[in-house]
């Protein structure tokens, strides 16, 4: 799959989440890590099982997508609702044509510091 390919099969897949769907398209190996949590889930399973017990899951928008040998980079914004949003970057390991290995990676918006206003811009 190419980047254009990669980026709206995940569109398409982020926008209409499913524990159901996303367990198909799953390796049985799967992993995803959260290193800012140290926390870990193996096994596509124990995933689908954590997806139908989220209690109420983001929505989740999708700015990029990079794709290189077998990987998935993936940006995106996870909106939680009342104001609580993360910028998300993932990177995904592909294996037999699945989902293999999922490691997330979130950041909460700041203020920046008035000190550098001279050399950047607002993004929005």
């Amino acid at each position: 799959m190419d980047e254009q390919q990669a980026q709206h099969f995940l569109a398409e897949l982020l926008s209409n989440l499913s524990a159901e769907q996303e367990y198909e398209i799953r390796h049985d190996k799967y992993t995803m890590k959260m290193p800012q949590s140290g926390e870990r889930i193996r096994r596509r399973e124990k995933m689908r099982a954590f997806q139908e017990a989220y209690p109420h899951p983001p929505s989740i928008q999708l700015r990029r997508v990079v794709v290189r040998d077998g990987q998935w980079i993936l940006e995106g914004v996870n909106d939680y609702g009342g104001g609580q949003v993360s910028n998300v970057v993932a990177i995904i390991e592909l294996k037999d044509g699945k989902i293999f290995r999922d490691t997330r990676y979130y950041a909460e918006s700041f203020e920046a510091p008035e000190w550098r206003a001279q050399w950047v811009e607002q993004m929005e």
